[in-house]
């Protein structure tokens, strides 16, 4: 199968999901589980199936081929969010053991998954090596941008980057801040996503000023999320192509900065499956190819 994704807004070709019905599985299960997994309320089983099957419609009206998750005992409610275990290059997938305990052998069962599927395994972030895929912000196919924060560390960075040296050219390791606290996720894709080739909504609050500074640099136009829309997932987008995006429905003020720059929107109802476990449509995704 074809593989690589080297970028943040390349057109998708292929994707991963997985579906409520194999994450949250029911509301007997949600009812369970959602405290552990510092969820902001629980979830309405139902009211995510109906939000899932809006996002899903998305999804592949835009994308050609989709592929699902199976459901497995070694995941649990976090693995609706499909994008943070790994990250597939040119080469094949990383996988990363992440920071959360509670998923930290969501990575086994998308590897077992996708090498069934034909994506190699490139490598696997040891401990104490952590890194999570919403540290790992592609500029283009040859940079990449690096959040250090709570969820990856310095020691997953160095392995990531002696299994990627000979296909990325420069690495830019952005610290990140404490925020809310080591049990909150914070990302660097939590304050910067890419929504075309040179446009990028960001939440600068919470970044660094070399950073944005070097993004200003490279020409790259950055739409400001405000306070009550970044907490709603407004910074937390998922470029379907250059120019064409999905973002959660509810922030209206980022929704007309991107329409008036330009940008196609799609909307979808969140709340139960998004904001109450801060997953917004790039964290529901993990795109394996993108052209």
């Amino acid at each position: 199968m074809k593989y690589g994704c080297q970028s943040m807004v390349g057109k998708i070709e292929s994707i991963l999901l997985k579906h409520p019905k194999q994450a949250f599985i029911s509301q007997e299960n949600l009812d369970k589980t959602w405290e552990e997994f510092k969820y902001f309320g629980c979830p309405d089983y139902q009211k995510v199936l109906e939000e899932y099957e809006v996002f899903e419609k998305i999804v592949k009206e835009n994308v050609e081929n989709v592929y699902y998750l199976p459901q497995d005992d070694r995941t649990g409610l976090d693995s609706i969010y499909t994008h943070d275990p790994l990250k597939v290059t040119k080469k094949g997938a990383i996988y990363f053991p992440m920071g959360k305990v509670l998923r930290s052998k969501e990575y086994m069962a998308t590897r077992e998954y996708l090498e069934s599927i034909g994506i190699p395994t490139l490598g696997v972030i040891e401990a104490p090596g952590k890194m999570e895929g919403g540290d790992v912000l592609w500029i283009d196919e040859k940079t990449v941008a690096i959040g250090r924060g709570y969820r990856t560390n310095d020691e997953g960075i160095r392995q990531f980057k002696e299994l990627t040296k000979d296909i990325i050219d420069e690495y830019i390791i952005v610290p990140m801040p404490h925020g809310d606290g080591e049990d909150c996720c914070l990302h660097l894709m939590s304050i910067i996503s890419f929504v075309d080739t040179d446009k990028a909504v960001v939440y600068s609050k919470y970044m660094p000023v070399f950073f944005r500074e070097w993004l200003l640099a490279r020409g790259i136009q950055l739409i400001e999320c405000n306070d009550k829309e970044y907490d709603y997932l407004g910074s937390n987008l998922l470029a379907l192509e250059p120019g064409k995006c999905i973002l959660i429905k509810g922030c209206p003020e980022i929704q007309k900065k991107l329409e008036d720059a330009g940008v196609v929107i799609a909307t979808y109802e969140g709340k139960e499956m998004s904001y109450r476990g801060t997953g917004g449509p790039t964290c529901l995704t993990c795109p394996l190819t993108r052209l």
